[in-house]
């Protein structure tokens, strides 16, 4: 990108904040302490994992030979599950996590948010919980990016993924949300460190929803808080510079697992063209598109998404 260009940009988005109300939206970063009261009731608890206190959340029976652990996407959370765990926890051992840079578990202390090292991450959640079979591995976006990374790095530990609207090869979004293309520009950094108009997430949260009229105040709040956590907003520029989508498309085909790719058509951030693609690239893989649903189809409709999960674990 030409200077020229790149100085247009952070006009425009100065602009955009201005618009978005810049004067009414101070907002100094939160404590985990602060945020846990609302966002980190039971099951909830914070487990000691590389240096960090990891907020995680293991639900139903124990004695499940195949914990099913679910990575949510950029700037998500574990509650983005909620919808999936409450239809699954019942039959399956599902664990969550927020990882590092997300959530409430907040930035690694080693500033690293390289791919591999979100993949070790997850290794080591699972050995702190003391899992030490092999799971079924879902994620959401980069969540799914990570998941399809450990199962290609560590393919004992996973015996079957589940890819939702993944990240994995370089792709032209039709739409970006606002917060992320804030988040690109590093010189708004000094801006974005005490200023987060609640609007920019709103609009950010209803442009990956198909049908943005789904997007509840509830979930908004959401989305907002938990960006303030300490640390995160740095941590998120520093995501997008050390781990480009697509650095490592040409692993995708190293996947041996059985795998299940769900994808909303509305999706305007991954376009839906990714779906073949790794259904193309991962052999004996099964893909489900779903109408009407857009970047999070898990979360826009649990119902009728999660049935195609359970289909999948049923199978032998």
């Amino acid at each position: 990108m030409s200077k020229r260009r790149w100085a247009a940009g952070v006009v425009l988005a100065l602009v955009a904040l201005a618009g978005l109300g810049v004067s009414q939206a101070w907002a100094p970063d939160r404590s985990v302490q602060s945020l846990s009261v609302r966002w980190a009731p039971a099951p909830s608890r914070f487990i000691s994992v590389m240096d960090m206190q990891v907020h995680v959340r293991d639900e139903g029976p124990r004695d499940d030979p195949h914990p099913l652990v679910l990575l949510h996407g950029t700037s998500a959370s574990l509650h983005t599950w909620d919808g999936w765990v409450s239809a699954l926890k019942t039959q399956h051992r599902v664990i969550r996590v927020d990882m590092p840079g997300f959530g409430l578990t907040g930035p690694n202390p080693t500033n690293d948010y390289r791919l591999p090292t979100y993949a070790d991450f997850v290794i080591a959640v699972l050995d702190q919980l003391g899992v030490q079979q092999s799971v079924i591995l879902g994620g959401n976006s980069f969540g799914g990016e990570v998941a399809w990374k450990t199962a290609v790095v560590h393919p004992t530990r996973v015996s079957r993924l589940v890819l939702v609207d993944s990240a994995g090869y370089y792709f032209e979004p039709r739409s970006m949300p606002i917060g992320f293309k804030l988040a690109r520009m590093p010189a708004l950094k000094p801006v974005m460190a005490k200023l987060l108009p609640r609007g920019a997430i709103e609009s950010s949260v209803r442009n990956v929803y198909g049908d943005p009229s789904k997007v509840t105040t509830e979930l908004v709040d959401r989305y907002y808080e938990l960006t303030l956590r300490a640390g995160n907003r740095a941590a998120l520029s520093e995501r997008f510079t050390q781990a480009p989508t697509g650095q490592y498309a040409d692993q995708v085909k190293e996947v041996r697992q059985p795998t299940l790719i769900l994808w909303g058509a509305q999706d305007q951030l991954i376009p839906p063209d990714n779906a073949q693609r790794f259904q193309r690239d991962i052999p004996g893989s099964q893909m489900v598109m779903f109408e009407g649903l857009g970047h999070v189809p898990h979360e826009e409709d649990p119902a009728r998404t999660v049935s195609a999960v359970q289909r999948f674990l049923a199978q032998p």
